[in-house]
């Protein structure tokens, strides 16, 4: 029943059409617009256009309003591709968005562009995925009601099928909630590239981070330099197989910045070498059972990040 009703829209919505190609030269569009398309790709994938924004016909917006061209409005003159061909003879490709077509992605973007250009960043024309090649197309599905980009839910699997690295990291014993359906990528990535430099929601790494984890914005009395100068510093931003999604575990991590001459830090004494029983400082959360206040404090005696 859904699917007869969808075809009846499809054929009034078929009486809208406006060839451009009637009474002047230019590219020849079909005659009887949607109808012509629907005529061979009637099936659930295709119909579901009209459960979608696109297909609003009292929406003068839409390529289904009133005056616009229906499918072709983003596909293209199809004069051609729906016309009669003898047989053995290769059916004309569709201009855009099509297996067969010859149209390059800076094209195939520009037809999208055309009424959403207010909807990508200031830098998207020099951020990663135009240069790239990425097609809008390769993100975005237009033919559904619900695009799985647009979902917190289903977005991450999106974006995972180029950046393979990235997955494997979020597989990780510690990272954030992308598979449980509670943080998407755009919450800290801007896919159309309102930061060019970075790709990030905000200027900076911290401030992006600082989105979520305000608590630990500052400003310190006493501050701790690698915080206030780069989270991924110390964190792994997609995961980690270490405690608080960090690059390494304590007192490593501690270690590379922090020189462990003539600090506890490593077991030391003949006790400890006769009996094997580690040092204190490195059970539990090492640098940590005594440095508790790592990202900053703002004790009057907080100097050392003790408290």
């Amino acid at each position: 029943m859904r699917l007869l009703s969808l075809v009846i829209a499809g054929t009034l919505l078929g009486l809208l059409a406006v060839s451009p190609a009637d009474g002047q030269e230019g590219p020849d569009y079909s005659r009887e617009g949607a109808d012509t398309c629907l005529s061979c790709h009637e099936d659930e994938s295709m119909l579901a256009i009209f459960r979608t924004k696109h297909a609003v016909p009292s929406d003068s917006r839409s390529p289904f309003g009133q005056g616009q061209l229906q499918c072709e409005a983003c596909h293209g003159p199809g004069g051609d591709h729906a016309g009669r061909v003898r047989r053995g003879q290769e059916r004309p490709a569709i201009p855009f968005f099509h297996f067969g077509s010859t149209a390059t992605v800076e094209e195939q973007n520009g037809q999208c562009l055309g009424c959403h250009n207010s909807g990508v960043g200031f830098g998207w024309h020099a951020g990663e995925h135009p240069v790239d090649e990425v097609a809008c197309v390769d993100c975005h599905q237009m033919h559904i009601a619900s695009d799985p980009v647009l979902q917190t839910a289903t977005q991450p699997n999106v974006c995972f099928d180029c950046h393979q690295a990235q997955r494997t990291e979020t597989l990780k014993a510690f990272a954030h909630p992308f598979f449980q359906g509670k943080m998407d990528c755009t919450g800290c990535h801007s896919p159309h590239g309102d930061e060019v430099a970075s790709s990030l929601a905000r200027q900076t790494v911290n401030d992006t981070c600082q989105q979520c984890h305000a608590e630990q914005r500052g400003p310190y009395l006493w501050e701790h330099a690698p915080v206030s100068e780069d989270c991924t510093l110390c964190h792994s931003p997609h995961g980690s197989n270490h405690p608080g999604m960090l690059t390494k575990r304590a007192p490593l991590l501690c270690q590379s910045c922090h020189s462990q001459f003539g600090h506890p830090s490593v077991p030391y004494g003949p006790d400890e070498l006769i009996t094997g029983t580690p040092s204190r400082f490195l059970l539990a959360q090492s640098c940590l059972n005594c440095h508790s206040q790592v990202h900053g404090s703002n004790h009057p005696s907080g100097s050392k990040l003790m408290r």
